[in-house]
């Protein structure tokens, strides 16, 4: 079966494909609260003071042993993301109104929310006898860069009650088997099957990518 591959979407330009897909996605979100101790008081009611940005980090992994072409091709293009494009709506050189692209993750059918690229941590791993970067790791750190609905419910700015991952569905993978590897436990595919809307347990498509999301304690 053919993989769907991967790919980064940025705010302009090409697209850049994963030469291979992440094996997992992690996603996250943080409310702040604030409270007030007062002499001679038990424990302070919290005040929610506001959301900040979901967070996703994941790593993808690049190798062109097969063709013998560096892997810096591919990993300069992402360091690329953080570059400031001049030619972004709103750009003004004049003031210093500058920044880089936003960019979504995209994977099959699912879609990150509109992000910045915050942090890269590049690692060549294999070189060529001649000392060409043949393979790389790259962890990639996301930024939310403004309110989405890109994962419905789940999304982090919208009640996303715990951080959760992405599986990818393999052949003669169950929800109950995908429960058993994440939870330990096959009883909590209800879980998964809620995140994801699924309504028919047996009827999970080959290929599918699912939302498995933190079990609460």
């Amino acid at each position: 079966m053919t993989q769907t591959k991967a790919y980064f979407k940025p705010e302009t330009g090409a697209n850049i494909p994963c030469l291979f897909n992440p094996s997992e996605l992690a996603i996250s979100r943080t409310n702040q609260w604030r409270s007030a101790a007062r002499t001679g008081r038990d424990v302070p009611t919290l005040e929610y003071a506001g959301a900040e940005s979901g967070t996703m980090s994941f790593e993808v992994f690049f190798d062109t042993t097969d063709t013998g072409e560096t892997v810096t091709t591919h990993t300069g293009a992402l360091i690329g993301l953080m570059d400031v494009n001049t030619g972004l709506p709103g750009s003004d050189q004049a003031t210093g109104r500058l920044r880089p692209p936003t960019v979504s993750f995209h994977w099959g059918s699912f879609k990150s929310f509109e992000a910045v690229v915050t942090s890269l941590d590049v690692k060549l791993v294999h070189f060529s006898s001649t000392g060409v970067p043949l393979r790389a790791r790259v962890q990639v750190e996301l930024l939310q860069y403004r309110k989405d609905t890109a994962f419905g419910p789940q999304n982090p700015t919208s009640g996303t009650p715990w951080p959760h991952t992405v599986h990818q569905v393999s052949p003669g993978e169950t929800l109950d088997r995908i429960a058993a590897r994440y939870y330990g436990d096959a009883t909590a595919w209800r879980l998964i099957a809620e995140a994801n809307n699924i309504h028919d347990p047996l009827a999970v498509r080959v290929g599918a990518t699912l939302a498995i999301p933190g079990r609460p304690a």
